[in-house]
């Protein structure tokens, strides 16, 4: 078993990390060789402005008395320069946004391994190119391009990790400090020479990264006055800086400015998915070489923008966000960055046609030259008959292209040569694209075909050890010799033919393991044999209404990942299952608490999406509660108690709940003193830190210290995981587990009921059973057909506590208020552990009942957990086939999670099997105290 259980492990690992290599990989290349425009740039120096999570409608629009929210900027946008609109891509993260802007290529997906913080590819970046860059900010932003550069020409002057402080007074203080640094930089070269000339060099980039906008989203939202606040100080530094630079440089009108923003933010105060209010962010760029406002009667776009603003008459230039890499780059004369895929807004130059073309045309090669490098990879890695080329850009077509545009830049058409241009770089992205997906539908196909062959094959076992259908037939060994020998030599074949193609090792295990999976169910030839005959002996009627049933419950539980009220028609059926099966007339109470429950969870995917709206006294009405059924429960524990032999045993159990309500108690206490100190600004007090981290430890323990009974240890799960539960709620949220648990235990009562109904083993009393004990049975029963009704409902129950309360598979519904109990630093993987553990909550509760279900109905978890994994197993290849990597970035972003969720929540129901049997059957002993008696 365990050989069949490791197997199982290392194939859903190669179908997991497969959808990173087919549709995910990096698309960088690199041997380009750098492209600059030919004629004098000009600007001498260029400051980058990046305001962090600012949006577009927040910079833009009037205050309600018609002021403008940024005087400063409103003035250069409608009397000194131009302005528009960046759309940014997703994931809309603080990294992938930056290097979109200062190295003109969106992210690829292996960045999020490292936190959005670390190099995971070498890539080239304006700043590299420039003669120097200062540049002063967050620590989680500015090494990167430093540590990205060649050379020594990248400073960096950082504040500390700590100040990054959700609960601080105010995060506007991390903008002054970039500000106060900057002033004092410019004060200080004038008295060293060496700085001195090195600022009054050319090709010099000045970057100022502004934190304080992002930091008081987060903590307080973007419709905030702290937030506001923070733009009008903003507004007033870039004031400030502009005028200090000009009168540093003499007013020699040869400084360009910039400013834009990473990302946008959501009403809730995230980021990270594909909602306009995090992918519009302001661009306004005015100085030496920018086109002043251009007024214009009408323009059409499909947003109302413009009316809102009040910004009808000016032109307004919207941009990608790559777009603005080629932008700096031309305006301070440094070769484009060589993996950009941006392309020049020529509307916001105001330079000579001449220089508009010559800046055009290299911006085309600088992208063709990608093209090449990625298309002699290719050739080099497939065999020449098999070799397709990108037809609309050959090489004759290339280089008549080139000679076009140059013969047009010399007979002074530069409009044509422009336009030229502008094709050229269409199709080298097209063909960027073609070649990045070359083996895209190879390695899908024998993705897929491993996927059946493995999801057949676990159906087999299954059929096999653990039904009654089929009778044990022998080997004939001189055809497994025949059929081994067979798969061998395929194998053989597959494995020469990618040698010769120098393919990467990983196309080797995504080709080679269809064939041992699809072996091992050839070899099951008899089983299926026998299979065929026991189905066509049955009903057929019935056969087709069971498998009807079997893809309608699936495709409710795929179709819940897209829309959350899918789960709520689900419950609502499930409510009406004691009816359908006639179990209600055996056990009418039990039934109708069923019912009540499933309606009561049902009502859960109908609310809003968790974290948008804090409600705290939620939370604290659902810790109340929490305490009011451990009282009602006490209760009959200690009437109980009065009729038991063994007190001591039974006082020392009573302490142990004690301890448990008390904990809630603090817990509920915690979350509301802590919101109240975040919304005075009093940040977090340490006291209730200290509790927090105290209760997350405490909590496990006290659960194993209690009786392994039923009942008993089920509820200490619940007082245990709702006390941790409660510290990282915000709003209703803090409910679900209530209601979840509610309807686990009628779950776990039902099972009984239909044990009985069906005649498979007589009812044993669930208020005496013991975890423990239960272990031990060592004769399980055989499946039965009711049995993959029992698993489905686990997988139901499974995803229903994932989406309950929210879809975590996108990023914006990650909310920092969640951890605030715990910590307001920013600390992107201690949060994300926090907020994982909260999902995981849910996982545990249902884990458990499981559990429960498996040992009172006398079942092997193995071979309930096989039918677990065909279930799952068939929604992940639904899922496979469903990721994009084009249309809307929210669409890919939710495709991309959807398949990992599906599988990891294979592997993740794995590791919960062996919690919830640890969590239910483990108990530490307490020391006992010995009683002295005088004589």
């Amino acid at each position: 078993i365990p050989v069949f259980i490791l197997a199982g492990l290392l194939v859903h690992c190669v179908f997991l990390v497969s959808i990173f290599d087919i549709y995910f990989s990096s698309p960088l290349v690199h041997g380009m060789t750098p492209q600059q425009t030919p004629l004098p740039p000009p600007a001498k120096r260029l400051v980058l402005f990046v305001a962090d999570g600012l949006r577009a409608d927040s910079l833009y629009e009037l205050n309600s008395n018609g002021t403008p929210r940024a005087p400063y900027l409103r003035s250069i946008l409608e009397n000194n320069g131009s302005w528009g609109i960046s759309h940014t891509r997703v994931p809309t993260e603080s990294r992938p946004g930056h290097v979109a802007l200062i190295a003109g290529f969106y992210e690829d997906v292996s960045a999020v391994a490292k936190g959005w913080k670390e190099n995971p590819v070498e890539f080239d970046s304006v700043f590299n190119e420039s003669k120097y860059t200062w540049s002063w900010g967050s620590p989680d932003i500015l090494p990167m391009f430093a540590k990205g550069a060649t050379g020594d020409h990248v400073y960096t002057f950082c504040y500390a990790a700590e100040s990054e402080d959700f609960g601080s007074e105010d995060a506007a203080k991390l903008d002054i400090w970039v500000f106060d640094h900057v002033k004092s930089f410019f004060n200080s070269s004038r008295s060293n020479q060496t700085l001195f000339s090195a600022l009054n060099e050319e090709k010099v980039v000045l970057f100022l990264h502004l934190l304080g906008i992002d930091t008081n989203g987060h903590a307080h939202r973007p419709n905030s006055r702290e937030y506001q606040e923070n733009i009008k100080q903003v507004d007033e530094g870039v004031k400030e800086i502009a005028s200090l630079i000009d009168n540093f440089y003499g007013n020699d009108g040869k400084t360009a400015f910039i400013l834009t923003s990473d990302h946008g933010m959501t009403d809730w105060g995230s980021h990270g998915a594909g909602h306009p209010s995090e992918t519009l962010t302001p661009l306004i760029v005015w100085g030496a070489g920018i086109n002043y406002p251009q007024k214009v009667t009408s323009q059409f776009f499909e947003d109302n923008f413009l009316k809102e603003w009040k910004l009808e008459n000016l032109k307004r230039i919207d941009v990608n966000q790559a777009d603005i890499a080629p932008l700096m780059a031309s305006l301070i004369g440094v070769p484009f960055p060589l993996n950009s895929v941006g392309t020049l807004p020529l509307e916001y130059l105001n330079s000579s046609a001449h220089f508009k073309a010559e800046s055009m045309f290299t911006n085309a090669v600088q992208i063709l030259e990608q093209f090449k490098v990625k298309m002699s990879q290719k050739k080099e890695t497939t065999l020449s008959f098999l070799f397709t080329p990108f037809k609309p850009l050959s090489d004759s077509e290339q280089i008549n292209l080139l000679k076009k545009i140059r013969l047009y830049i010399q007979q002074q058409q530069y409009d044509e040569a422009v336009s030229l241009c502008k094709t050229l770089i269409n199709l080298a992205l097209e063909g960027l694209s073609y070649y990045h997906t070359y083996d895209r539908l190879f390695l899908g196909l024998s993705i897929a075909v491993g996927f059946v062959g493995w999801t057949t094959y676990v159906i087999l076992v299954i059929i096999k050890a653990h039904t009654n259908l089929t009778k044990t037939v022998p080997t004939n060994e001189k055809k497994s010799t025949v059929l081994f020998y067979g798969f061998a030599s395929a194998g053989v074949i597959i494995a020469f033919f990618l040698l010769i193609q120098t393919c990467p090792w990983t196309y080797y295990v995504y080709c080679l393991l269809p064939v041992p999976v699809w072996y091992a169910v050839v070899r099951e030839i008899p089983v299926i044999q026998d299979l065929a005959t026991n189905v066509l002996s049955l009903h057929i009627g019935q056969s087709i209404g069971f498998l009807l049933v079997c893809i309608l419950g699936i495709e409710i539980l795929v179709l819940s990942f897209f829309y959350r009220s899918a789960l709520t028609v689900g419950l609502l059926v499930f409510a009406g299952w004691p009816v359908i099966t006639r179990l209600w007339i055996q056990a009418k109470t039990r039934a109708l608490i069923w019912t009540l429950l499933c309606v009561l969870l049902a009502i859960f995917p109908l609310m809003p999406v968790v974290g948008r709206e804090p409600n705290i006294p939620l939370v604290i009405a659902a810790g109340l509660l929490t305490l009011l059924i451990s009282f009602f429960s006490l209760y009959k524990e200690l009437t109980s108690l009065c009729k038991s032999e063994n007190k001591y045993r039974d006082n020392e159990d009573l302490k142990v709940y004690f301890y448990q309500m008390f904990s809630v108690a603090l817990s509920t206490y915690v979350v509301s003193s802590t919101h109240n100190s975040l919304k005075d600004k009093q940040g977090l007090p340490v006291m209730n830190q200290i509790i927090s981290w105290m209760t997350l430890v405490s909590s496990p323990v006290l659960l194993l210290l209690s009786p392994t009974f039923l009942f008993q240890r089920l509820f200490s799960i619940l007082l245990s995981l709702m006390s941790t539960y409660l510290l990282l709620s915000t709003g209703y949220e803090a409910l679900f587990p209530l209601a979840l648990f509610g309807l686990m235990f009628a779950w776990i009562n039902m099972e009984q009921e239909a044990l009985q109904h069906y005649g498979l083993s007589l009812k044993p009393k669930l208020a005496v059973f013991n975890f423990t004990y239960a272990m031990d049975i060592t004769q399980f029963r055989q499946l039965h057909l009711d049995d993959v009704r029992r698993s489905f409902f686990f997988v139901f129950f499974i995803v229903t506590a994932f989406f309950g309360t929210g879809n975590i598979a996108s990023i914006n519904s990650f909310d920092p208020a969640s951890v605030y109990c715990f910590l307001t630093v920013f600390s992107p993987f201690m949060m994300g552990g926090l907020l994982l553990l909260k999902v995981a909550i849910p996982f545990v509760l249902v884990s458990c009942a499981f559990e429960a279900v498996q040992v009172t109905t006398q079942l092997s978890s193995k071979s309930l957990f096989l039918i677990v994994l065909v279930i799952s197993d068939i929604m992940a290849l639904h899922f496979f086939f469903l990721v994009k990597d084009y249309g809307s970035w929210l669409d890919i972003g939710t495709s991309i999670s959807h398949y990992v969720l599906v599988m990891s929540l294979t592997i993740f129901m794995m590791v919960m099997n062996g919690l919830a049997q640890l969590l239910t059957t483990q108990r530490l002993g307490l020391p006992r105290r010995t009683k002295h008696h005088s004589t």
